[in-house]
């Protein structure tokens, strides 16, 4: 029996990893490759399709409707906002994500992020090669042990993120209806509701997944309940931020500054008042990357598409 993968989208100079799992997978797989931008390039191009795999391309309702014979979306991230969960069950498609493959790096890139804007080393940087050798430029700076990190959300990432920051003698807190507080007491992290960790953290790190009830998390009345001094990171995703609401907070000085990997629309426009900001750092929603990373995520996406192909269950199966 032979099968037919279609990969509706890549940014990968080439394809070496996945075509390698499935030629040892020992099934006949045809592997093809597509560009598909828009939902209409996914239908033309999917309809008898077995399996995908997907990047950015949009999944769709309308798009999984249109599936004949699809038992599987697999996608590369974590994320699978691009892809309508309800529509891929009502239709008993399995949709898969690779949740693990990254957790070293995001974990380890909010960590910078929080220790650039805690000892102002972007900002040091920057006005040195602009002539100014003054330590002034950064005051104040206060100890770790004064300030607090806050954490939205406590699944892998936030976890592990707050393993690397309590050594450095940060106080932790951390929201996350789903995660009792017995549970983060065991690791010595507070647990807080929405309100309080709002108020309280001097940082507050975002991990929290892109859906409906994050769409817009922080906003306009929750900068305003923030700390003047606090900083807000963001490894997870852009829309979960009130993008002009948050420039207003920054220029009117309701929040101290903003450290994002991630922004609402990707690439960030060169017209974003983010961008002429001292008080921002900017990086391409690059958080996810290592070389073993970037080969993990692949391996382990295609991976998914063998298993549920073999009639087996996926460990990382959503649906």
């Amino acid at each position: 029996m032979s099968f037919k993968v279609l990969l509706t989208d890549y940014e990968f100079v080439h394809l070496d990893y996945e075509e390698q799992v499935f030629k040892e997978s020992g099934l006949d797989i045809e592997f093809i490759k597509a560009q598909c931008k828009t939902e209409e390039d996914v239908i033309e191009q999917a309809k008898e399709a077995d399996a995908l795999l997907n990047q950015y391309a949009p999944i769709s309702k309308r798009v999984i409707d249109s599936l004949e014979q699809t038992k599987i979306i697999s996608r590369y991230g974590v994320g699978v906002n691009t892809i309508d969960l309800d529509a891929a069950q009502a239709k008993n498609i399995t949709v898969a994500n690779v949740p693990d493959y990254g957790m070293e790096e995001v974990s380890n890139h909010a960590l910078a992020l929080l220790l650039s804007w805690a000892r102002k080393v972007t900002l040091l940087n920057n006005e040195v090669k602009q002539g100014n050798w003054d330590f002034k430029a950064c005051v104040p700076i206060h100890r770790f042990d004064k300030q607090t990190v806050g954490v939205l959300g406590f699944g892998r990432i936030p976890r592990r993120f707050i393993e690397k920051v309590k050594p450095l003698g940060f106080q932790t807190a951390a929201y996350d209806p789903f995660v009792s507080a017995e549970d983060m007491a065991a690791v010595g992290v507070r647990k807080l509701e929405l309100d309080e960790i709002i108020r309280e953290s001097d940082y507050l790190s975002v991990h929290v997944p892109l859906i409906k009830e994050t769409h817009h998390l922080l906003n306009a009345e929750r900068f305003s309940q923030m700390k003047k001094n606090a900083v807000i990171i963001n490894t997870a995703r852009g829309p979960i931020i009130d993008e002009a609401a948050l420039a207003e907070a920054l220029a009117q000085g309701k929040i101290a500054g903003a450290a994002l990997d991630v922004v609402e629309e990707e690439p960030i426009s060169k017209t974003s008042p983010l961008l002429q900001m001292d008080n921002v750092i900017i990086t391409p929603h690059s958080a996810w990357y290592s070389e073993e990373a970037m080969v993990e995520l692949r391996q382990k996406a295609a991976k998914n598409i063998v298993q549920v192909l073999k009639g087996e269950k996926t460990p990382y199966a959503l649906t």
